[in-house]
């Protein structure tokens, strides 16, 4: 595939599957995350590099793409009701919606696929490589917007899952690249880093970043999220696992994780009550196997490695759940609280590249006897 031209972000934007811009009101669970915002816009003082950080699929990336759609349009400002809002029928709001506007940039693993180097275009998406970063942020930051205005920011670059920016020994100039950018930013230019694990991020890019934590929605407020994308209602075992995620909810219904309860029901309720499962480690393999199958096949040059990591990630986060309910209900109390530091080690384990059959066969074999 060659590499597609920086000024074609219809395609770019299209193949890279974008959610629709939404005002601030339309933002659930975030009501702190979202003042900060308004009061940075209402200021007109913007900082050029933020950090949005916190759990999985509630709400981070939404929220920078209105936090975006408002920086970059002259017609932001007060709404009848106080609040900071852009018009919603201004042109850069129509280039918005559309997804042909050329100064909104989305860095994602994604982009490798649009390299012009075919090793880049070829290689499984587990980072995001130092040529993305490149090609597609540090170039484009220091040109001009390609529509003048005299906006907060006339250009905004966001970096989904930026904890991918690869900072291993080999790849250390990524992240220091990007330092650079940061250190001595570009006028015009907002950068936004979204992630789930900050930590990942250097000291040094922290440092210079205003940092805005969000959080896991509350039970009522998953509702009413269900009820606003008309979603049927969920199992007791659908919502727990999402743990208050949008995201992981929707990742649930599309990878068939949903379909996992009537398979693991059971065996939990063997773990819990401190019966041998010989077949966990089998049943794991299964479901794992299945999860990484349907995310492969979803898109190319996706890793299988990472995809089998990710299955048991999410394998883990339900025993752990589960286990924790125990706690919570004083039913195999002592049992469960032992269960919940096993699985820390499980997860220790695949963090060590541990082969998750085994991670499984080891954790049935020790939950027994716990």
């Amino acid at each position: 595939m060659a590499r597609r031209a920086l000024d074609e972000p219809v395609e770019v934007l299209a193949e890279l599957k974008l959610p629709p811009i939404p005002r601030f009101d339309a933002i659930i669970g975030q009501d702190r995350a979202i003042h900060v915002l308004r009061k940075t816009l209402a200021s007109q003082r913007v900082p050029h590099a933020w950090i949005f950080h916190g759990p999985a699929g509630v709400g981070k990336f939404t929220t920078a793409l209105a936090f975006a759609a408002c920086l970059m349009d002259d017609t932001t400002g007060p709404t009848l009701g106080g609040d900071i809002e852009p018009d919603p029928d201004s042109p850069t709001q129509q280039r918005l919606a559309s997804g042909s506007h050329p100064d909104l940039h989305v860095i994602r693993k994604e982009l490798a696929l649009f390299s012009s180097e075919r090793t880049v275009r070829e290689r499984k998406l587990a980072t995001i490589p130092i040529e993305v970063v490149r090609e597609h942020l540090i170039e484009p930051a220091y040109l001009a917007p390609a529509i003048s205005r005299k906006a907060m920011a006339p250009k905004v670059f966001i970096v989904d899952e930026a904890e991918l920016l690869d900072r291993s020994p080999t790849n250390a100039p990524v992240q220091n690249a990007l330092l650079k950018t940061l250190e001595e930013p570009p006028p015009g230019t907002v950068l936004i880093l979204v992630t789930t694990s900050e930590d990942r991020l250097l000291p040094t890019i922290r440092s210079r970043c205003q940092r805005v934590a969000f959080r896991s929605l509350a039970d009522d407020e998953m509702r009413e999220w269900l009820k606003r994308s008309e979603r049927s209602s969920a199992s007791k075992w659908l919502l727990r696992f999402a743990q208050g995620s949008p995201g992981r909810y929707i990742e649930a219904v599309e990878a068939g994780i949903d379909q996992w309860e009537p398979v693991l029901s059971p065996l939990l309720e063997a773990l819990a009550a401190g019966r041998q499962v010989f077949d966990l480690g089998a049943v794991a393999h299964g479901l794992i196997e299945s999860y990484a199958a349907a995310w492969v096949d979803a898109g190319p040059n996706r890793s299988k490695e990472a995809a089998n990591r990710a299955g048991a990630r999410q394998l883990l986060s339900i025993l752990g759940e589960h286990f924790r309910s125990e706690v919570r209900a004083g039913r195999h109390a002592d049992r469960a609280a032992r269960a919940i530091i096993r699985l820390e080690q499980s997860e220790r384990e695949l963090a060590s590249n541990v082969q998750p059959a085994l991670v499984f066969d080891s954790l049935a074999a020790d939950l027994a006897s716990a």
